[in-house]
């Protein structure tokens, strides 16, 4: 049986326990309100440059020109899945979730008998697939440090070279989606070959446009920068919905420790009740004998 001394140290322990995870729920509090604001002003530019792009592959290929490369779709013999996750632990199923997604869909492609090579953008989805011994192609590190365009522009080049070069048929790209920050959706896109919308979801206007200088030499400048916007909004998406869910995790581990500390305390007061009657027992058993 626990004494009381053993009781006072296990309180103590929660809390300073809740003391940290709800210094770590207001600071991911704190970084969520501005990882939110990015997410949502970033969106509408995303939305607008991926209509303009559907627009004019939608004109060229009226036109009768080829498709650019990085429209190109061809048999998937080479795919590719990029898994981004955090640098950090700490905010419940953040990962997990990804991570058990990610394992679904390899199965899912080897059962279509197609090479499969894995890329990963945070430490922990490295650290899982290493200890899986799974292969992986390019492990990006440091993305989530000071997060910036020019660092998700380098990626996606990369991904362009080897999609243009023919090494990869196909690229996909899971992480979460931001939805509010109790809630986040597992997402599964595919980067390339870039998909413009279909012309019934394209609303175009009746002027018919001129090009300059073409079609193609707008493409050309277009496509990559959709490629590096698709990416960079989704790693502002991943980084508000880490934020997100270590805040709903502390304020869990904050409420759990509280009740554990008043159990504690419960318990505390009862054994110190029974120390105190085999105190009063002792005494009037002593008295007893003396008489």
């Amino acid at each position: 049986m626990a004494t009381l001394r053993d009781i006072r140290k296990r309180i103590r322990t929660v809390q300073n326990t809740a003391k940290i995870t709800n210094a770590m729920k207001m600071v991911a509090a704190a970084k969520l309100r501005k990882a939110q604001e990015a997410v949502e002003s970033a969106r509408p530019y995303a939305r607008k440059l991926h209509r303009l792009l559907s627009e004019i592959a939608l004109h060229a290929e009226t036109a009768g020109e080829p498709p650019h490369p990085l429209l190109e779709r061809r048999a998937t013999d080479q795919v590719e899945l990029l898994v981004m996750t955090s640098d950090r632990g700490l905010c419940g199923g953040f990962n997990s979730n990804i991570l058990r997604r990610a394992e679904r869909f390899l199965w899912e492609q080897a059962e279509q008998h197609r090479e499969i090579r894995v890329s990963t953008i945070g430490r922990k989805g490295t650290e899982h697939f290493r200890r899986k011994k799974q292969p992986l192609r390019q492990a990006y590190t440091g993305i989530f440090d000071a997060l910036n365009y020019t660092k998700a522009k380098t990626i996606a080049d990369e991904l362009s070279r080897y999609f243009i070069a023919d090494e990869v048929d196909a690229v996909y790209l899971l992480f979460n989606e931001f939805k509010s920050a109790i809630s986040q959706q597992v997402t599964v896109v595919q980067l390339l070959p870039i998909q413009a919308a279909a012309a019934d979801d394209t609303a175009t206007s009746a002027v018919d446009f001129q090009y300059e200088p073409s079609e193609r030499g707008i493409l050309d400048a277009l496509l990559p920068r959709y490629l590096a916007t698709e990416l960079y909004q989704a790693l502002l998406e991943s980084t508000a919905s880490e934020h997100g869910a270590r805040m709903t995790a502390m304020e869990n581990a904050t409420r759990n420790a509280k009740d554990m500390t008043q159990k504690l305390t419960l318990q505390l007061n009862r054994a110190r009740q029974a120390q105190i009657t085999g105190e009063l027992m002792e005494i009037i058993a002593g008295a007893e004998a003396l008489r």
